[in-house]
């Protein structure tokens, strides 16, 4: 009797011990982690606070989560519910919005550094004839991907320029506002100049430099500047109905964005129509034609993915080294603001709050970013046409962040 109840207490021992086991499984939390993603997503959409999204979270290599969740459109122009609603899926691309400042742009100063035909800490003057000047001769390529170069953050330059060579000869006339080097200051145009570098470098349009220097070799066939423009049929996400926020920027003091001196009402090429396939952004669109370096670039959760494996693999590729170990080392090193050249590598930042040392992201206006965590082999891309719903009654769009944070956070949490 004794040897049958030390049996059944072995057994049941066991049993316990067997069932532990199978709650930490790595089907058991992709499991758990798809649930609670489907939870955070499902109560956004229904909760009218985003129209749809896209996610895909990889680790070791492998694709954990990959799903589309909600409208590609849900509302029009006058932000009443669509005639025809159209279901996101996870082929559809996405103005990307700043992320085109990692994608596109930073990752084309790597190339030209890679390849020896400039170096991070030459000064922009080299390059830019308009930086030629005792108050901007210092700027370097440096301090534009840090954005520490004192350049304005935002300025209307539609109001002034309606083409990139008027766009590039603006930005060379402003005057600075801070001192260079000494504060990290968010510019647009600091990026819309790096654009011009790799013109005059690579002596191609900034578009067709990197389809043949980035897209094409990687596989990245859905990633492009002015989708709408390229003769072939795409499914895009719609964006907000026309600008209504940045012409809140020029005609909204409280905002900080308005330029002494500009009257609002001396330009009203504003968009009265919903934005789908056209760069949201007003500088990349109207002053630029749609292609900057700052923002324009249009792609999908896949082809993101395709770049951010290759920076996970240090340069290399099934087709070999893309870029070279020690120019990704050099980009994502911290500064002495603790962040990378182009990326963001400050674990402060809102999106990716506590994140383990060397992780690195960007965000998108739209609703789009990258987190990538290299310690656990991890990367986490998440798209979401916020805009589509409008603005809110306080003028601003939904804020995403406290959403990514929390997709951030299960991750970190089921796959650790």
């Amino acid at each position: 009797m004794r040897d049958k109840v030390l049996y059944t207490t072995y057994f049941l021992f066991l049993s316990v011990l067997f069932s532990h086991a199978q709650k930490v499984t790595p089907g058991n939390q992709k499991h758990g982690l798809n649930r609670v993603i489907d939870s955070i997503f499902n109560n956004h959409i229904e909760s009218d606070k985003i129209p749809g999204a896209v996610i895909l979270v990889k680790k070791d290599g492998k694709v954990i989560t990959r799903k589309a969740y909600g409208y590609a459109l849900k509302y029009d122009y006058d932000r009443n519910l669509a005639e025809k609603p159209e279901k996101m899926s996870v082929r559809h691309m996405f103005d990307i919005a700043s992320l085109t400042k990692v994608i596109g742009t930073t990752t084309s100063i790597m190339l030209l550094a890679d390849r020896g035909l400039i170096k991070v800490d030459d000064p922009v003057c080299k390059y830019v004839e308009s930086f030629n000047t005792p108050e901007k001769g210092t700027i370097t390529i440096r301090h534009l991907l840090t954005h520490t170069s004192g350049i304005f953050e935002w300025y209307p330059m539609y109001y002034f320029a309606s083409d990139k060579e008027e766009c590039f000869r603006l930005i060379g006339d402003l005057p600075l506002k801070y001192h260079i080097g000494e504060q990290r200051k968010y510019s647009d145009l600091g990026f819309t100049i790096l654009g011009e570098i790799i013109e005059t470098v690579s002596g191609k349009p900034l578009d067709q430099f990197m389809k043949q220097n980035i897209f094409q070799p990687l596989g990245m066939n859905n990633t492009t500047y002015n989708p709408l423009k390229q003769g072939e049929y795409r499914i895009i996400a719609a964006t907000s109905p026309g600008n209504p926020f940045e012409r809140r920027m020029v005609y909204d003091s409280t905002l900080g964005y308005m330029v002494k001196g500009l009257d609002p009402d001396s330009w009203n090429g504003w968009r009265r129509y919903l934005l789908r396939g056209e760069v949201n952004d007003g500088n990349a669109w109207y002053a630029n034609g749609g292609v900057s370096g700052a923002a324009g670039l249009f792609s999908t959760a896949d082809d993101l993915q395709k770049l951010v494996d290759m920076l996970m693999n240090m340069g290399k590729t099934a087709k070999g080294q893309f870029l070279s170990e020690e120019i990704i080392r050099t980009f994502l090193t911290k500064d002495t603001f603790n962040n990378g050249l182009g990326w963001m590598m400050d674990s402060a930042n809102s999106f990716m709050k506590n994140a383990p040392e060397g992780s690195y992201g960007h965000t998108g206006f739209t609703g789009t970013s990258i987190t990538v965590i290299p310690s656990e082999r991890i990367s986490i891309i998440l798209l979401i046409n916020r805009q589509n719903t409008g603005l809110l009654e306080n003028g601003d769009y939904f804020n995403v962040n406290p959403l990514r944070l929390q997709v951030f956070n299960s991750v970190i949490r089921y796959l650790h």
